[in-house]
């Protein structure tokens, strides 16, 4: 059976395979509902340490139930499976690239290219809107927040704006990116978000229970399924830069946590070689709060694509240094960019 041939109002569950050359197989779950109505696409598990949004639509697969939709929903609780079992963050160990990357796919490239395009062919064409959940890595301390695409029309960002703002998370970050599954999806024409929740490679009670009223609050929002318990306090942030590690070396947070509020010039954290020397010292370029922070103790230099020292800064206050006021327009999904006063995050 083909994901086209279920079709909402139909009133079924189905678990269908990803045709892919894998041993780990893919599987999605489509529930059609019994009235007719939109499409919402929810995949997670790209970044196969990135527990929640796994969780998450693993519970969601069994309990919803096709009565009580109008529309169609389909879920894929994980995308990168081999990255999941084999405990590899961020990439599909396959290849060693990292799936969110890699699009659009390339039906001749890399297994994660391969697998890029068979997604973007698989999914695009069903959905009205997609989200793709992730969180904090096992190296990452992060605080709840949900991207919504800007590097598109004015009418399609509108949408996904609107649908951000309609989530119970605190912070709702503007995004030029267009290489993820979320991202190329927009650029493709479909609404879309990328949301956070979790960090540290870990999961809890409290962070799925938040990850599914999410969807019940964006299923709303496309009136798929009704839902009205939501608790909204939300910021956008249109204006965020990216920290990253000058050189090779051992690194030091100084920040307590992620979601924190400094003042300009606040200590950062400290990057020192293997005798102990101090060889950086980042600090707040504008009064701000830090969304995602490293925590690992080995920061890589930026020659690579993973420059390992990130904060993602809200500015708070009028700019005035013209770097910096450039840079800020750049904000991306996770992307660590070899040099972001001259590259957009994305």
């Amino acid at each position: 059976m083909r994901l086209s041939d279920l079709k909402a109002g139909s009133n079924t569950k189905q678990t269908l395979l990803l045709p892919v050359a894998s041993h780990y197989p893919i599987e999605m779950t489509v529930i059609c509902g019994s009235c007719p109505g939109k499409t919402l696409v929810v995949t997670a598990g790209v970044h196969g340490c990135e527990y929640v949004g796994i969780e998450t639509l693993n519970r969601l697969k069994k309990e919803l139930d096709p009565i009580d939709l109008s529309g169609r929903i389909i879920l894929l609780p994980l995308v990168n499976p081999e990255g999941f079992y084999m405990g590899s963050k961020q990439i599909i160990p396959a290849d060693g690239q990292n799936l969110n990357r890699t699009f659009p796919g390339d039906p001749e490239g890399t297994f994660s290219s391969r697998l890029a395009k068979l997604l973007e062919e698989t999914l695009y064409p069903e959905a009205d809107f997609l989200i793709d959940l992730h969180g904090g890595d096992v190296n990452e301390a992060l605080t709840p927040l949900v991207f919504f695409p800007t590097a598109v029309s004015d009418a399609l960002a509108a949408k996904a704006s609107a649908a951000a703002a309609s989530l119970s998370i605190p912070y709702r970050v503007a995004s030029t990116a267009k290489n993820g599954l979320y991202s190329w999806a927009a650029q493709c024409g479909i609404p879309a978000l990328l949301a956070e929740r979790g960090e540290r490679g870990l999961w809890c009670e409290d962070e799925v229970t938040a990850c599914k009223r999410n969807i019940f609050e964006l299923m709303a929002h496309l009136k798929i399924r009704p839902f009205s318990d939501t608790d909204l306090h939300q910021e956008e942030i249109r204006q965020a830069v990216y920290e990253e590690a000058p050189k090779n070396g051992f690194w030091y947070p100084a920040v307590s946590h992620a979601g924190q509020k400094l003042k300009k010039g606040t200590l950062l954290g400290t990057l020192k070689d293997i005798y102990g020397n101090e060889i950086f010292r980042c600090t707040a370029p504008f009064d701000g709060v830090v969304l995602y922070y490293t925590l690992s103790k080995m920061q890589r230099s930026i020659d690579r694509i993973w420059g390992d020292l990130i904060f993602i800064l809200q500015a708070l206050g009028s700019l005035t240094n013209t770097r910096w006021r450039a840079l800020l327009s750049a904000i991306a999904d996770g992307l660590f960019v070899k040099d972001a006063r001259k590259t957009n995050a994305a």
